[in-house]
């Protein structure tokens, strides 16, 4: 899938293009996530919870969750560069949702939820290169359900309301990271 957006530093018609992460995108996304949350969550949290973000994302355990295809990850690239990427964690809650500064309000947040949203329903368009990723996939144990749900930091929670995200309930905290659980149903 892609599409032209106009980034806020004027480039007209960038064009985005949609894909499954592959194991090169992984370290480029978990770039990209610690950039965009030192930007705008850090702000929010206490030290221990920008320790603790960073400890999550650099998880070996967590690369080779993705590896196994037990946590799924789209990327937004504009060229060769990750500028947008969203990740699933127990099929159906997203894990990290986190686009580029430059990159943002062009509607990439809302097409990388719309290809989570679109896996979780079983009309999936994007095609799987990788034959081995494609056999696991197959192997991996998907809810029923046609929703998915979020622990929204505090500086993303008006986005996921936009996009009809229903919270669930109130902030919670956990190794200084605050969050607040959210759900939207297709």
């Amino acid at each position: 899938m892609y599409f032209a957006v106009k980034t806020k530093d004027g480039n007209d018609n960038r064009r985005i293009t949609i894909l499954h992460g592959t194991e090169e995108d992984w370290e480029p996304a978990m770039a990209l996530a610690w950039r965009v949350f030192s930007k705008y969550d850090a702000k929010d949290y206490t030290r221990e919870g920008s320790e603790s973000f960073l400890r999550f994302i650099s998880d070996n355990i967590l690369k080779r969750m993705f590896l196994l295809g037990r946590y799924r990850m789209y990327v937004a690239k504009d060229g060769d560069a990750v500028v947008g990427m969203i990740t699933l964690r127990e099929h159906n809650h997203i894990s990290l949702l986190f686009i580029d500064a430059r990159y943002q309000h062009c509607g990439i947040g809302r097409a990388l939820i719309g290809c989570v949203m679109d896996y979780l329903c079983g009309r999936e368009v994007l095609p799987l290169d990788n034959e081995e990723q494609k056999i696991l996939d197959l192997l991996y144990e998907k809810d029923d359900g046609d929703f998915c749900t979020v622990k929204s930091a505090p500086y993303a929670l008006g986005f996921y309301q936009k996009l009809g995200f229903v919270q669930q309930g109130d902030a919670e905290e956990n190794e200084g990271i605050i969050s607040i659980p959210m759900r939207l149903k297709a």
